[in-house]
């Protein structure tokens, strides 16, 4: 890896993130939630929450797909994922849910503030964020999508909505 310019597990932990928090908000799948740890490894964000019934390391499939990041990426669970809510907006950390919903702003429209703390919430395969999740934030943002279907795995989001929020930021030095 040294020949790619990959960071060691300690270089990670030090390094400067980008100002990025997600919180699950019961996430069933394991495979799910370990392939987001690892897009969070990607992407360099601050921390996951992961709320309610969501797995945790060391949940063998968690380890499975997150190949490490787990190691790597700081996390913590909650129980209640509107008590993170909460406290996310009582620390100032402007949060939005991905969702569809009639007030959702396009991913491309969002613009994110470099030095703004922001948490982006992914829910459940099948339901999506709790409507009382999506209430108590700040908004609602949603990844356009023109096919047949409406909705896409949240691993898959994840992936999407990082890349993108990240684009926008400058890169973290130091």
């Amino acid at each position: 890896m040294d020949g790619l310019g990959r960071m060691s597990q300690s270089e990670f932990r030090d390094a400067s993130k980008f100002p990025v928090i997600l919180v699950l908000d019961n996430i069933r799948s394991g495979l799910n939630v370990g392939s987001i740890f690892r897009s969070a490894d990607a992407f360099l964000i601050q921390k996951i929450y992961c709320c309610g019934y969501t797995p945790i390391p060391p949940h063998r499939e968690v380890l499975k797909s997150a190949l490490g990041a787990t190691e790597t990426v700081a996390w913590e669970h909650c129980e209640s994922t509107l008590e993170i809510i909460g406290k996310l907006k009582n620390n100032n950390i402007a949060c939005y849910a991905i969702e569809q919903t009639v007030n959702s702003q396009s991913l491309s429209s969002f613009r994110p503030t470099d030095n703004q703390m922001i948490a982006l919430v992914l829910g459940n395969e099948v339901n999506g964020v709790e409507q009382q999740v999506i209430d108590a934030c700040n908004g609602t943002i949603e990844i356009a999508q023109h096919g047949t279907k409406h909705s896409l795995n949240v691993a898959v989001c994840a992936g999407i909505v990082l890349f993108d929020v990240t684009s926008k930021l400058s890169i973290p030095r130091g």
